[in-house]
């Protein structure tokens, strides 16, 4: 009996491609620099977004809704931390719901902690609708804190 993995076989042919995954780029720098890139011309750098993260969570903890004992980043308020190589930061947050009473001040608010971190230069807190927030988005302590579970 054959090995389904016989050595007469190549094992590339054997590969299904995803149907959404695009093809890989002729220079991988090109292909990575693509994929962080923003429209708006911002380009994520993995390496800093990894080092300024913490804090800037951090940050984002000390920020609460006035209604919700809970702050915006448990309560799965922030989509997106990205930090560029000049230590600017991108923030893509949303709310609890377009006609919250406090949208203006949450995010000028995060905005503001977020400068409090050393070593960041500028700080662009972005509100998105897109996705809608759903409760789904809570860490479980924020559900326990506002009795979801």
């Amino acid at each position: 009996m054959s090995s389904p993995l016989s050595n007469d076989e190549p094992v590339n042919d054997r590969i299904i491609p995803l149907a959404d995954v695009p093809a890989p780029s002729a220079h991988p720098a090109a292909a990575t620099a693509a994929a962080a890139a923003d429209p708006s011309g911002f380009t994520r750098d993995p390496l800093n977004t990894l080092k300024f993260r913490p804090q800037i969570v951090d940050a984002l903890a000390k920020v609460y809704d006035p209604e919700i004992p809970v702050n915006i980043y448990e309560l799965g308020l922030i989509y997106d931390i990205d930090v560029d190589t000049d230590a600017n930061v991108l923030v893509r947050m949303t709310l609890t719901a377009p006609a919250c009473p406090s949208a203006q001040t949450i995010p000028l608010d995060a905005e503001r902690r977020i400068r409090e971190v050393e070593g960041l230069k500028d700080v662009k807190v972005e509100v998105v609708w897109d996705p809608p927030w759903t409760k789904d988005r809570m860490s479980d302590a924020a559900k326990l804190t506002l009795g979801m579970f």
